[in-house]
C-alpha cells in the first residue's frame, strides 16, 4: 500500500515537471518568436525608411538655369535680389548682357535665351509687327523716365534756334522722345500723329532746333557735341547721369505702353513646367526687395508699374 502510494506521488511529480518544462519551452519559443518578429519589423522599417530617403533624393528636382537677356549693367543690380532668392528655389538666373535694343528679341525668338527684360510694351509690339516674333509679355517690371540732359545749358529756356537736340533713332523711343520735347515746349506734334510720332509728324518748331537721331546707347557720349539729348534711363545711369541733373523730366510715366516688361516665347508658355518657373521668376522680381533697390540704390529712378497684373494667367 505504501509502495503504491509512493509510485503515484512519483508519477504525479514527473508529470508536473514535464508540464512545467513544456510551458517553459513554449514561453521561450513565444518570446523568441516575438523578438524575431520585432527585429524583422525594425529591419523592414529601417529598409523602408532608407528606401524612402533614397527615393526623395533621387526625385529631387535638378537646378534649372534660365537665361535672361538685358541691356545695360544696371540690370545686374536690379535683378540681384531676385537672382539670390531664386537660388533657394533651384533656379539659376543667368543674366545675359546685350549692347543694343534690337538683338535681345531676336535672341529670344531664336532660343538663345529664355526670357528678356529690357523693353516697354510699345517697343515689343513694334518688334513683333516688324519681325513676326512669337514672343509675349509675362510680367510688368517698372517704368523709367526718358529725360532731357545737357552738358552745355542748365535749362530748356537756354536752348535757342540752331541748337542740336539728339533723340533715340528707334521708332518707339524716338516717338516718346518727341513727346518729351513737346512737353518741354520746343516743338508741336500734329494732332493726328500716331502713338509713336516721327520727325515728319512735327507740326511746328517753337524753337528752331535741329533734331539728330542717334542710337540710344550712344547719346550720353555725344552730349559734348550736341546742345542736349533725350537719354533712356538705363543708359543715363550707366553714364553716371542723375535724374536731378536733367534739364527736363519725362511726363509720360502713367502711360501703360511705356511700362517695361519680362518677355518669353509663346511656345514655351504651353509647357506647364516652364510656365511655372517663369511665374516664379516674375513674382520673385515683383517684391519689396526689388522695390528697395529702386528706391535705395537708384533714388527712385525706377518706379514699379503693373505689379497687380497677372499676365501669365489672364
Amino acid at each position: 500500500m505504501k509502495l503504491k502510494k509512493w509510485i503515484t506521488l512519483t508519477l504525479s511529480a514527473a508529470a508536473l515537471t514535464l508540464s512545467l518544462t513544456a510551458c517553459g519551452a513554449k514561453g521561450a519559443e513565444t518570446t523568441a518568436a516575438k523578438d524575431s518578429s520585432t527585429a524583422e519589423t525594425k529591419e523592414a522599417e529601417t529598409t523602408a525608411q532608407g528606401s524612402s530617403q533614397a527615393e526623395t533624393t533621387d526625385t529631387k528636382a535638378e537646378p534649372v538655369t534660365i537665361k535672361l537677356g538685358v541691356v545695360g549693367s544696371i540690370y545686374e543690380e536690379l535683378w540681384a535680389p531676385t537672382k539670390e532668392a531664386l537660388k533657394k528655389e533651384g533656379i539659376n538666373l543667368d543674366i545675359v548682357q546685350f549692347s543694343d535694343y534690337v538683338t535681345p528679341n531676336n535672341a529670344l525668338a531664336n532660343g538663345e535665351i529664355d526670357l528678356n527684360a529690357f523693353q516697354h510694351r510699345i517697343f515689343l509690339q513694334k518688334e513683333i509687327e516688324s519681325n513676326g516674333y512669337k514672343i509675349e509679355p509675362i510680367g510688368n517690371t517698372f517704368i523709367i523716365p526718358l529725360n532731357l540732359y545737357s552738358s552745355k545749358v542748365k535749362s530748356v529756356s537756354e536752348i535757342k534756334d540752331g541748337d542740336t537736340v539728339a533723340i533715340p533713332n528707334d521708332v518707339t523711343n524716338g516717338g516718346r522722345a518727341l513727346k518729351v520735347l513737346e512737353s518741354a515746349g520746343l516743338i508741336k506734334i500734329k494732332k493726328d500723329a500716331g502713338f509713336s510720332p516721327t520727325v515728319d509728324d512735327i507740326e511746328e518748331y517753337t524753337v528752331k532746333i535741329k533734331i539728330q537721331e542717334l542710337a540710344a546707347n550712344t547719346i550720353p557720349s555725344t552730349l559734348a557735341d550736341v546742345t542736349a539729348g533725350i537719354i533712356n534711363g538705363n543708359f543715363a545711369l550707366d553714364f553716371g547721369l542723375k535724374t536731378d541733373e536733367a534739364i527736363f523730366k519725362d511726363t509720360s510715366l502713367e502711360e501703360e505702353n511705356y511700362w517695361n516688361l519680362i518677355a518669353a516665347r509663346t511656345e514655351d508658355l504651353a509647357d506647364p513646367e516652364k510656365k511655372a518657373v517663369y511665374e516664379k521668376i516674375v513674382k520673385t522680381f515683383q517684391s519689396e526687395e526689388t522695390e528697395k533697390i529702386f528706391n535705395d540704390t537708384f533714388g527712385g529712378y525706377f518706379i514699379k508699374a503693373g505689379w497687380d497684373q497677372d499676365l501669365l494667367n489672364k
